[in-house]
Parts: structure tokens; C-alpha cells; sequence
């Protein structure tokens, strides 16, 4: 990038705003992607027919080392605790006991009350039995991800949890990211990644067992496999690449917009990074102190690609109007660096998470605020949550109608059966109405 160029484009106009928004939310639709899509069916086919001699073959093309054995040992989990920092240790268990501590809090009830007639009509929640967790690797380490996932599934109650993570060219995992294995309590971790590790998830293969649901981010062929094998397995949701929307008034610090902006940029170059201000002072110091925060920056390039490809500066009349974009966004963060930000949150009916006010920086939900970082993206948050306890959960409707609740309804039910043209259906109510006659 050229010295005194704009990172960040601003934009006045509405119009011109929703197009630039809807440009980011469809940045890696995944319709799109169709070399990607047969080569990421091609793995998932080659896993479920050769089980580990695909894992190998595919992570020594892939990730460049033969991954022998596959298992990383409980020695090796236990080893990567013992020699993590004291501090970096104290951080990852506050970390634990915040998350475990909010998601205990979220766990649904059972329930089950009378009807009418005596009828009991209820609702049980049980655990899945296996959960599949990805770690991703690559540009960074994400001990986080294995935290944010893994004690939602123990929260839920499930048996066993198998973590999957890419390991780097000499076969070695981050030494942070299995010291949260171990806190978490993660007994069964596999240095394999990709599409290949979540086709062994749903699969099986020799070594590694087929689990109920698959959960944790991870890049495009990742994405691409969830969303093969759902249906086969449940998974958490399909994640693109991060993003975060803020809304800033004349009340908000200009270095503290910039660091925020800055730290969803330095995810990825398809991170994106919006601001949404009724200060044009504010809009018009950006980018000159992006350049200030960038100098130094260990990942300055990543950052520039970032905010250069999908981010943008908006300046609106009013906050009703960035509520109204921010709505039509649902951005997976949203960040309120305004002057009254719990009131104006009513306003906000789409969003993945709401940091409110200059103390609640993403950072802080990212980590240990205790909500799930696992959030709604690409616009998804207009329907979907983050992941959550109920994620490694599933529910059973009980029915148990008594005779008085069965002869009361049955001409409803004979009506509705008929209707359908389903015989049966009325003829098993019909049947039940005779034999009671018949013994009264």
C-alpha cells in the first residue's frame, strides 16, 4: 500500500452503505466455492472409505509431516500444562471458571405439567453422547477455541469429547492450545486438520471414533465438510471469516475505535471491520490513526489486506440509522462506543454478541467475559445464536395421555386424521374408543 493512501473507505450514503454491506456479508458465500466444494467431497469420500491410511496420506500432502501416531498421548497434554507459564496458567483458569460459570447458568430444565384431562405433557433434555471438537490452526493458536468449546459440551454432560487440531510441519501441536485440553478435561486430542479431520469425526475411522455433533471454527474446506456430513452428524453452525461492526458517537475515544477495529482485522485478511459513526471528526481521524496503531504491528499486513478488501467507514445522520444498518448487517460482534449504549441496545434486533459501552472491548468476550465466542457470521445472526450448552444437547417430548384426556379429544384427532386421509391414524383412536366401551 502506497504511503498517505486511505485504508478504510467512508461513505455518507445510505444507499451506497447497504451496498457495501451486503458486498461483505456475501465475501465467501459458500455456494460460490465449487473447485473447493468437489475436492473437499473427494477427501470426505477417501476418509470414509480408508479410514486412518487417508488421514495420514492427506496430512502429509496437506500439512507436510506423517502424523504417526495420530493421538497425541495424555503425557504429552499433561507435559504441555506443566510447562506453561504460572501466569498464562492462573489466565486460562479464570478463563474456564468464567465460561463454565455463565454456561452452567444457560443449561435448559426439563419440564412436564397437567392437562385438561390428566394428561402429562413434558419435555426432556439428555446430552449427545460424543462430541467432535476443531481447533484450527495455521495463522495463529487458539487456545480460546478449545475453552469456548469444550466446556459447553462437559456443562451439557456429554461422555466424550475428541478434539481435532492441525499440527505445524513437525507434527506439534501449540503447547497453549493443549494446556486448555487440559484444564478443560479433553482425554482423546488428534493432530490431524482440515476437511479430512472432520470427515473422520463423522465417519470413524480405525483410530478415531464417529461422534454426534461437530463443533469449533475453521477455514473454507473445514466450513465446506460441516456442511457435507450434517445430517450424518449435527454441527454447531457454518463460520466464516470474523467480523465486527461499531457504532460510535461523539462521546467514543478515537484510540480505542482504532485498537477495535484493528483487533478484528488482525484475524484474517477476510476479517472485516465496519464503523458506523455520527461523528464526522471521528470518521475523518480513523484511518490516520490506524496508520499510528499499525506501525510495529506484528501483523500489519494481514490488517491492511483486512481493512483495505472489507472495511468501511460510515457516516450517518442519526443512531437510528446505524441501528438500521447495523440490523440489516447482524454482525457477529457489535460494539456500542456510545453515550447511552444499554438503551440504545433495544434498538438492536440482529447480533451475535453486544459489548456495551468504552469497558467492554470484544477482547474481553473473545476470552473470559463468559459468553460463548462461537458467534452467528456472514449475516446468519438474523436467525441463529451463539454456541451454546444446548449445542451438545437434544430434547424428547413425553406424552402420556390418560384414558378421560384420549376419549375427550379422539372426534378432534378422527377429524384431523381423516382430513390427511390417514386411515390408521383413526382407526388407532377408533380402536381405543371400542375397547374402552367394551369393558365399561
Amino acid at each position: 500500500m502506497t504511503e498517505g493512501r486511505q485504508i478504510l473507505n467512508k461513505t455518507r450514503n445510505f444507499d451506497e452503505a447497504v451496498k457495501h454491506l451486503d458486498r461483505i456479508t456475501a465475501r465467501t458465500s459458500l455456494d460460490c466455492q465449487k473447485d473447493v466444494i468437489c475436492k473437499v467431497e473427494g477427501i470426505l469420500k477417501e476418509v470414509k472409505q480408508s479410514g486412518d491410511e487417508a488421514l495420514i496420506r492427506f496430512t502429509k500432502e496437506f500439512d507436510g509431516f506423517v502424523p504417526a501416531p495420530l493421538e497425541i498421548s495424555t503425557e504429552q497434554t499433561y507435559e504441555a500444562w506443566v510447562q506453561t507459564p504460572k501466569q498464562l496458567q492462573e489466565a486460562l483458569k479464570l478463563a474456564k471458571e468464567r465460561i463454565e460459570k455463565f454456561h452452567k447458568e444457560q443449561t435448559p430444565k426439563d419440564f412436564i405439567f397437567e392437562g385438561a384431562y390428566g394428561e402429562h405433557l413434558g419435555r426432556r433434555w439428555s446430552p449427545v453422547q460424543k462430541a467432535g471438537i476443531y481447533v484450527p490452526g495455521g495463522r495463529a493458536a487458539y487456545p480460546s477455541t478449545v475453552l469456548m468449546n469444550a466446556i459447553p459440551a462437559i456443562v451439557a454432560g456429554v461422555e466424550e469429547l475428541i478434539m481435532v487440531s492441525p499440527a505445524n510441519h513437525d507434527g506439534e501441536l501449540n503447547r497453549t492450545v493443549l494446556a486448555a485440553a487440559y484444564i478443560s478435561g479433553i482425554k482423546k486430542i488428534f493432530r490431524i486438520g482440515g476437511a479430512q479431520a472432520i470427515g473422520a469425526l463423522a465417519f470413524g475411522t480405525e483410530s478415531i471414533p464417529s461422534v454426534d455433533v461437530i463443533s469449533g471454527p475453521g477455514n473454507i474446506y473445514v466450513t465446506l465438510a460441516k456442511k457435507s456430513v450434517y445430517g450424518q452428524v449435527g454441527i454447531d453452525s457454518l463460520a466464516g471469516p470474523s467480523e465486527v461492526l461499531i457504532i460510535a458517537d461523539h462521546t467514543a475515544d478515537l484510540k480505542q475505535v482504532c485498537s477495535d477495529l484493528l483487533a478484528q482485522a488482525e484475524h484474517d485478511p477476510l476479517a472485516a471491520a465496519i464503523l458506523l459513526t455520527t461523528d464526522s471528526d471521528l470518521a475523518n481521524q480513523i484511518n490516520s490513526e490506524i496508520e499510528n496503531q499499525l506501525q510495529e504491528h506484528p501483523r500489519q499486513d494481514i490488517c491492511k489486506q483486512s481493512l483495505k478488501d472489507w472495511g468501511i467507514i460510515i457516516i450517518c445522520k442519526d443512531l437510528q440509522s446505524c441501528a438500521v444498518l447495523s440490523n440489516r448487517f447482524a454482525p457477529e460482534h457489535l460494539e456500542l462506543l456510545i453515550e447511552q449504549p444499554l438503551k440504545f441496545a433495544s434498538q438492536i434486533k440482529n447480533a451475535g454478541a453486544i459489548f456495551l459501552g468504552p469497558w467492554s472491548p470484544e477482547a474481553a468476550g473473545d476470552y473470559l467475559a463468559g459468553p460463548n465466542h462461537t458467534l452467528p457470521t456472514s449475516g446468519t445472526a438474523r436467525f441463529s445464536s451463539a454456541l451454546s450448552v444446548e449445542t451438545f444437547m437434544k430434547n424428547t417430548s413425553i406424552i402420556n395421555f390418560s384414558q378421560e384426556a384420549l376419549i375427550n379429544t379422539s372426534d378432534q384427532i378422527i377429524e384431523l386424521a381423516n382430513s390427511e386421509g390417514l386411515h390408521s391414524h383413526a382407526k388407532s383412536i377408533e380402536i381405543r374408543l371400542s375397547n374402552s366401551s367394551s369393558s365399561d
